[in-house]
């Protein structure tokens, strides 16, 4: 019993002394955070007082449109500009020779010469008479590659080799139809048709 009664009396002033360090340590504590608090908001602004937000106020001067609506006025926009379009390309023609760099035309060119070569043949008659000439013939044909038109820009001195020229160039017909890279709508081609006798021959 009289144990118990010292450890009592032995706590009271031990409880008693502690408050004033438990509130010098409290004290201590805040301003401390007061300080790193003043600190932070000197590096990190912090707008402590809300600014009133500010508001605007929008009026459409006109209804709102329905996209069903716009949707149709673009086809009909889109209607009205194919067909100027492919009548552009209907109207559109170039003209090439078989021996053209143009990339565009060049292996469509060699395709077409191909064909020519195919059915070119030295007229029998001119070759037992020894006749020699050239034949400069300009030829058109449509995007599907059919023939439109012979005209002979410059004829040989005889008849039989312009007649072979024309010849060769109908039976090579039609032509393979335009690739994508030929645009146009009527190709029209140049080519030399040159009949020489050589030696060997």
């Amino acid at each position: 019993m009289a144990q118990e009664t010292n450890s009592e009396e032995n706590r009271g002033p031990i409880a008693i002394s502690s408050a004033p360090i438990m509130k010098t340590s409290l004290v201590v504590s805040l301003v401390t955070h007061l300080i790193i608090l003043a600190g932070l908001q000197k590096a990190f602004p912090i707008d402590w007082v809300a600014k009133p937000l500010q508001t605007y106020h929008v009026e459409l001067l006109r209804p709102p449109l329905d996209p069903l609506e716009e949707d149709k006025k673009a086809a009909t926009e889109l209607a009205k500009i194919k067909p100027e379009k492919s009548a552009s390309l209907e109207e559109s023609e170039d003209t090439i020779s078989l021996e053209t760099k143009d990339k565009r035309y060049s292996s469509y060119a060699k395709i077409i010469k191909s064909r020519l070569m195919q059915h070119w043949k030295y007229p029998h008659e001119a070759w037992g008479n020894l006749i020699e000439g050239e034949v400069l013939v300009l030829f058109s044909m449509n995007r599907q590659g059919q023939l439109k038109g012979i005209n002979i820009l410059q004829p040989s001195r005889y008849a039989i080799l312009d007649d072979e020229t024309t010849r060769t160039i109908r039976l090579s017909a039609p032509f393979p139809p335009f690739p994508g890279s030929v645009t146009v709508k009527k190709l029209n081609i140049k080519a030399n048709f040159a009949y020489r006798l050589t030696a060997g021959k």
